[in-house]
C-alpha cells in the first residue's frame, strides 16, 4: 500500500501543472506527504516546512534564464568571457587555495584520480573559493521551482532530498544557497550531495559548507562518478592551419541532452589524424588520444583539442564558456 501511495505521489507532483492550477499550499502538501513516505521525520518536516510561501523572485529568475546562442543566431565570444572568469584575482586565489593544500593536494589525486587543479578550479568557479554560496532559503527556493511547474518533476525530487538531508542533522540556517538550490562550497543540488558529498578530512561529516577537504574530495568524486580518465589533460591549444575543411569535420552525432553546446565541438578523432591534418597541439598529448577540436571565437583565433575529460566538466555545468574557463583556470593555478 505505502509502495502504491508513493507511486501515486510521485507521478502526481511531476504532472506538469501550471502554477496557477493549484495553490501553492495545496501543492506544498502534496511535497510533505512525498517527503513523509520517503521516510522524512515529522520533526523535520515541521522545521523546513512551517512557514513556507512562493518566492516570486526564485520564479522571476527562473523563467529569465538566458539562451544560447542569442536571438542572432552568435555566440558570445569566449575571449569576454575567460576575461571575466579567469582574471587575475581568480588565478592568485586559485594559487593560494592550491598551495594551501600541502599534502591533501597528492592524497585527494591518488584515491580519486583527479588532479587537485581541477578541484580548485571548480571551486574558484562556483562561490570564489568559498566567498559566495549564496543566501536563499533552499526550502522555499526548491518548493517554489517544483510548484511553478517548469521543471517539477526536477525540483519537487530535489526538495524532498533536501529534506533528507535535513533529516541527517543539518540546520535549516545552513540550508541556504543559489536560488536555483545549489549550496556549499561547490554548489550542489541536494541529490548530488546525497549521492556523492565525502567526507574528506575523517571527522564523520560531509561538511561541504566549512570543510575544504570534504569541498574538494566531494568534488573528485563527482568527477570519477562522471567517468574522468587518470593521467589525462581536459584538453590542449592547438594550432589550426589556414584552409581547414571545417565542414568534413562536423560531429555525426546527436547529442540527447546539451545539444547546442556539442554541436561546436568537431568529429572525434586520434591526435595522430588530427596530426595529419595539420592541426598540431601546443602541449604534449599522446598520439593515441580521442580529442574533438574546437575553436569558438573563428578562425585566426585559439583553438583547442578536447579530449573526454573535458565532457566530464561539462557534466558539472553545461556550457563550453563554463568548462573552458575551468580547465584554464586549472592550468593556469599551477602554471
Amino acid at each position: 500500500m505505502r509502495l502504491k501511495l508513493f507511486a501515486f505521489l510521485v507521478a502526481l507532483l511531476a504532472t506538469p501543472v501550471s502554477a496557477q492550477e493549484m495553490s501553492f499550499d495545496a501543492y506544498l502538501q502534496l511535497l510533505i506527504a512525498r517527503a513523509r513516505a520517503e521516510g522524512v521525520s515529522e520533526p523535520t518536516i515541521q522545521r523546513m516546512t512551517y512557514d513556507l510561501t512562493p518566492n516570486s523572485r526564485v520564479i522571476e529568475l527562473d523563467r529569465a534564464q538566458p539562451g544560447t546562442p542569442s536571438s542572432s543566431g552568435e555566440f558570445p565570444r569566449l575571449q569576454s568571457y575567460l576575461d571575466r572568469h579567469v582574471d587575475a584575482a581568480r588565478i592568485n586565489g586559485g594559487r593560494r587555495n592550491y598551495q594551501a593544500l600541502g599534502p591533501l593536494a597528492s592524497q585527494l589525486e591518488t584515491r580519486y584520480g583527479v588532479p587537485a587543479k581541477m578541484l580548485v578550479a571548480i571551486w574558484g568557479h562556483e562561490t570564489n573559493y568559498g566567498s559566495y554560496t549564496g543566501d536563499f532559503d533552499l526550502a522555499r527556493s526548491l518548493a517554489t521551482l517544483a510548484w511553478e511547474g517548469r521543471r517539477r518533476e526536477l525540483f519537487a525530487t530535489e526538495f524532498v532530498d533536501l529534506l533528507k538531508i535535513a533529516d541527517l542533522g543539518v540546520t535549516r540556517q545552513t540550508l541556504k544557497g543559489s536560488w536555483a538550490g545549489a549550496f556549499g562550497y561547490p554548489q550542489f543540488l541536494p541529490s548530488i550531495y546525497l549521492r556523492l558529498a565525502q567526507d574528506g578530512d575523517g571527522d564523520g561529516r560531509r561538511d561541504i559548507w566549512n570543510s575544504r577537504a570534504d569541498t574538494l574530495a566531494s568534488i573528485a568524486n563527482y568527477f570519477r562518478d562522471a567517468g574522468w580518465r587518470r593521467g589525462q589533460p581536459w584538453g590542449v591549444q592547438a594550432s589550426v592551419p589556414g584552409g581547414l575543411d571545417w565542414n568534413a569535420l562536423k560531429s555525426p552525432m546527436n547529442s540527447p541532452v546539451c545539444s547546442r553546446v556539442h554541436d561546436r565541438h568537431s568529429k572525434w578523432m586520434s591526435v595522430a589524424e588530427w596530426k595529419r591534418l595539420g592541426v598540431q597541439p601546443l602541449v604534449y598529448l599522446d598520439d593515441n588520444v580521442t580529442a574533438s577540436l574546437f575553436q569558438p571565437d573563428g578562425p585566426g583565433t585559439r583553438a583547442w583539442l578536447l579530449t573526454a575529460n573535458y565532457r566530464v566538466i561539462l557534466e558539472y555545468n553545461c556550457s563550453n564558456y563554463y568548462a573552458m574557463s575551468v580547465g584554464l583556470l586549472a592550468d593556469e593555478i599551477v602554471r
